[in-house]
Order: C-alpha cells, then sequence, then structure tokens
C-alpha cells in the first residue's frame, strides 16, 4: 500500500494545526480535521478552528461543515473520512489528519463498531436528563441497563454515558452487545504523530488560549447560543461554563476560571486515551525537523 495517512494527534492547545500545516505544505497535500466540535458551523471561537491564513494555506476538510442541529457522531465522521480518503488517494498518496477526538481517529484508523441510529425524541429524553438531574442520574441508568458497559465505561465521561444509555433505550439491547472490537482492514497505511511537552508549560498555554478566547468574543458567542444549551454539539468545555454564567450560577470570573480547569481537565483525559496507543510516536510540537524525518523514512 503505498497510500498513506498521517495523523497528527495530542492534547488540545498543544499546536497540532501549526505541525499539519508545516507537513501538509511539505508534502503538498490536504488536512482533514480530527476535531468532533470544529465539525459545527455554528461553534467558532470555543473550538478554536484554523484562522482564515491557515485555511487559505492548506485545503481543510471537516471544517465547519455540519450545524449543532444536525446529528453527527464518530460512526457517521468514519464513513464521511473513508468516502473522502478514497477519492482523495488517487490524486494524492500522502493525507495529514490532525485533531485531538480520539474516538474519531480510532474511528477512521481501525474502525468502529456499527450502532443503530437513536431515535431523536429518545435522545433528546436522555439529553434532557442529563441536564435536568445530573451524570449520576444516567450513571444508574446505565448501570442497570446495561452492566457490563457501565463496568467499562469512563463515569467521568458524561457524552459517553449518554450515548450508551441512548443506544440501551433505542434499541431495547445492552449498548455492549454491539461492541465486537474487531478492526476493520484499510487499504492505506497509518503513521501516528503525538505531539505532547511539559505539562506546566502545556497548561500555561491552555491558559493563555482560553484568556484569549474570551478577548475574541468567546462570552458573545456563547450568548448567542444560549437557546440551544440542552444541544449535545452545545455539552462542551467553553459553553457549558458560561450557561452556567448566564444562569446566574456563577460570576463571569469564576467561568472563566472553571473553563481554564477544564480544559487542562479534558487534556489530561486525551493524553490519558492517546498513551493507550502504542503506535503513537511523540514528539515535541517544535521538532518539525524530526517529524518530517520520520514521515520520509515511513514514505
Amino acid at each position: 500500500m503505498s497510500n498513506l495517512l498521517i495523523v497528527i494527534l495530542g492534547p488540545t492547545g498543544i499546536g497540532k494545526t501549526d505541525v499539519a500545516i508545516k507537513i501538509a505544505t511539505e508534502l503538498d497535500t490536504y488536512i482533514i480535521s480530527a476535531d468532533s466540535r470544529q465539525v459545527f458551523k455554528e461553534l467558532n471561537i470555543g473550538t478554536a478552528i484554523p484562522d482564515t491564513s491557515q485555511l487559505k494555506k492548506i485545503k481543510h476538510f471537516f471544517i465547519q461543515h455540519k450545524s449543532i442541529h444536525d446529528y453527527y457522531s464518530a460512526s457517521i465522521y468514519e464513513q464521511e473520512v473513508i468516502s473522502l480518503l478514497k477519492k482523495i488517494f488517487p490524486v494524492k498518496e500522502k493525507v495529514v489528519m490532525a485533531g485531538g477526538s480520539g474516538l474519531y481517529i480510532d474511528a477512521v484508523c481501525e474502525g468502529i463498531d456499527d450502532i443503530p441510529d437513536v431515535d431523536p425524541e429518545i435522545r433528546k429524553k436522555v439529553g434532557e436528563k442529563l441536564n435536568s438531574e445530573g451524570t449520576n442520574s444516567l450513571r444508574n441508568d446505565l448501570r442497570l441497563l446495561d452492566p457490563e458497559s457501565y463496568k467499562k465505561v469512563d463515569l467521568k465521561n458524561p457524552k459517553r454515558i449518554q450515548r450508551a444509555v441512548e443506544i440501551c433505550l433505542s434499541t431495547g439491547k445492552p449498548y455492549s452487545s454491539f461492541l465486537t472490537d474487531k478492526n476493520k482492514k484499510r487499504d492505506f497505511k497509518v503513521l501516528k504523530i503525538g505531539l505532547n511537552k511539559e505539562r506546566e508549560e502545556l497548561y500555561e498555554k491552555i491558559n493563555n488560549r482560553v484568556e484569549n478566547m474570551i478577548k475574541s468574543g468567546l462570552v458573545e458567542e456563547a450568548r448567542e447560543l444560549y437557546q440551544y444549551r440542552n444541544f449535545n454539539s452545545l455539552n462542551t468545555v467553553g459553553y457549558k461554563e458560561l450557561f452556567d454564567h448566564f444562569d446566574g450560577k456563577i460570576n463571569l470570573t469564576e467561568s472563566i476560571e472553571l473553563i481554564k480547569r477544564n480544559t487542562r481537565r479534558y487534556a489530561k483525559r486525551q493524553l490519558t486515551w492517546f498513551q493507550k496507543d502504542k503506535n503513537i510516536h511523540w514528539f515535541e510540537p517544535s521538532g518539525i525537523d524530526k517529524i518530517l524525518e520520520l514521515i520520509r523514512k515511513e514514505i
């Protein structure tokens, strides 16, 4: 197989976009975003999409191509990316994928199980229950509906719990019954490049990034989206903390500090996810020459 998918992954705020653009420029190819929130066109500041100049340098795919009103999932993403790659590879033998959504990356590289669609009404009810009663309520539901999934799921991740409960209620079967753990065969090679740096340096960068988002108008963006706060696409760091501020639960300063804290925690979870994958080659974001050297060897 001469076709190669080069995956640039790592925690939020590490600098994946800049590295991906340098690599794509060197290889004269395209970039596919692997960010589960950058796909939504209504989310601009809070998702840190590449800026206009970056998008002009290299053609990007899966940036703001859906609406928050659309249902989207890792399974749909897998299907769309694989379909796109079949069109790109005859023209470009090397393609770059960049992002921090581990589930989306795994879906493309290894494939995920074919999970049935969720009844929209059930999704709405489960989402409302999560918002009104909290994560503990859904944890209890999952424990009763699917003890096997309850043992394995990340109980600190409300989205994973919500998804499992939705599937159980929609199908009448345990979510775990649809999981086979079988990798799908791909007709392209994958090279995974992870970016990381000292924890304190990363956290400082995250804090500065949040401050810049606030200066760029994140509060105003969140206010415009407030009416859709119950959408799953908006149950994400940077928006939900500001929604709590609009509800009068916390003041603006507290919400900003919570965004910083929760973003740091999210980065830590991302690293925990990626560090399970022994096929990832890790580099400092500044080590672009070493990264390019590895890619040339792979080619």
